[in-house]
């Protein structure tokens, strides 16, 4: 019909004063409005080139554009939010990942316009949001994971945050939940879950050349099959605002546990001395000379003081060598584990009463709970227990 009413106007222009006329005059006739029909004939003409304007191919082409060009900023923009989002994630991020980035998204740019530029079957997004809606039609693995993921933050959480995969991993079983070790991996990876790194070590020994040292009775050999057999000990130094906070450790070398600490603003011998009479007062040992105490030559252990409480106890010094860690492994080993698992991850420190309630709890839970690998996994309070009730044993089946 628009062909014919403009091909009308056209053949009886001529018979009417102007175009207007002759359209006013034809529009009733073919069943349009007069300005329809009006704009049907000048859109003719600047088609053909009779009257200027932009043509409809030109229009088109320049809708055409308009659409290619806001498709493109689309998807740059999706790329531009895409990359700042999946950054953490590498070059490849996870199914989560991308079902994370397009629920965040999907308001703004639409789920299909985002798949197709991410790459993603629409399909794949839609069958993953019905599985999160409705866990039953998740896979044994994905249900299994929901249920595992709390059980391994809470284990990481309880442990002060300083637990790896294996000792994670440990603790679970023990708890009697059981699970493959790479699936720990898997899932701490997931929850960017790792354990502490620990820093390098810094010499805090100060020796005096001219003073005699005791015999060195360990060898390093740190190894003991009875408790109170052999106790090493050594100290570091923590930094506060309000200056240099020192902590000394006594440890028992047969289940590794903290039998006496303190916490000093000064490098004396009444500072280590403290720590020496609470291990003599909670562990009680024989006055037989049975008791190896081992120390490094730092003066404050190899003091006049400290020496003559040795003797009163009952207990035979031992001094490794000077400026060699390795002469006192297992001392310098603790003081490592507390600087990278409390000292590191929870400073700066303001004072000297904080380092000593923090290390108060960080001994607790390190002789409590921690998982020792030495031990086979188990803490060090445990292992004591066991070699306790074993000795009981033992000692009613010989009577």
């Amino acid at each position: 019909m628009r062909e014919r009413a403009v091909r009308l106007v056209q053949e009886h222009r001529s018979e009417y004063p102007s175009l207007w006329a002759a359209v006013e005059s034809i529009a009733p006739k073919i069943g349009c409005s007069a300005a329809t029909l009006h704009e049907w004939v000048k859109r003719v003409e600047i088609d053909t080139g009779r009257r200027p304007g932009v043509t409809t191919a030109e229009a088109q082409r320049i809708k055409e554009l308009e659409r290619e060009v806001k498709e493109l900023r689309r998807a740059n923009e999706i790329l531009r939010t895409a990359s700042a989002f999946f950054a953490p994630s590498g070059a490849r991020p996870q199914a989560q990942v991308v079902t994370a980035y397009i629920d965040q998204y999907r308001e703004a740019y639409g789920v299909e316009p985002i798949c197709e530029v991410l790459q993603v079957a629409p399909s794949a997004y839609r069958r993953r949001t019905a599985r999160r809606r409705n866990p039953e039609l998740r896979s044994r693995r994905e249900q299994r994971d929901t249920l595992l993921l709390p059980e391994i933050t809470r284990v990481w959480n309880a442990n002060q945050q300083v637990y790896g995969v294996v000792k994670v991993w440990k603790q679970l079983q023990r708890e009697g939940i059981q699970v493959a070790r790479c699936t720990v991996e898997r899932l701490m990876r997931r929850l960017g879950l790792q354990n502490v790194v620990r820093g390098k070590a810094v010499r805090t020994t100060v020796s005096n050349p001219l003073t005699p040292y005791p015999l060195d009775r360990v060898k390093r050999q740190f190894t003991a099959e009875r408790a109170n057999q052999l106790w090493v000990s050594d100290f570091t130094y923590v930094s506060t605002w309000q200056g240099w906070v020192y902590v000394a450790f006594i440890i028992d070398v047969f289940a590794r546990s903290i039998v006496g600490w303190r916490v000093s603003r000064s490098m004396t011998t009444d500072f280590v001395l403290d720590a020496l009479e609470q291990a003599l007062y909670a562990r009680q040992p024989e006055r037989d000379q049975t008791l190896i105490h081992h120390l490094d030559k730092g003066s404050q252990y190899v003091s006049i003081r400290y020496t003559e409480r040795l003797q009163e106890a009952g207990i035979d010094p031992s001094v490794g060598s000077t400026g060699d860690s390795y002469d006192n492994a297992l001392a310098e080993t603790i003081n490592g584990l507390y600087k990278a698992e409390l000292i590191h991850r929870r400073g700066p420190w303001k004072s000297a009463d904080a380092v000593e309630w923090a290390t108060l709890e960080w001994v607790s839970w390190f002789n409590q709970q921690r998982l020792m690998a030495p031990l086979g996994y188990v803490p060090p309070a445990e292992a004591e227990a066991n070699y306790y009730r074993q000795l009981g044993q033992s000692t009613s089946v010989a009577a």
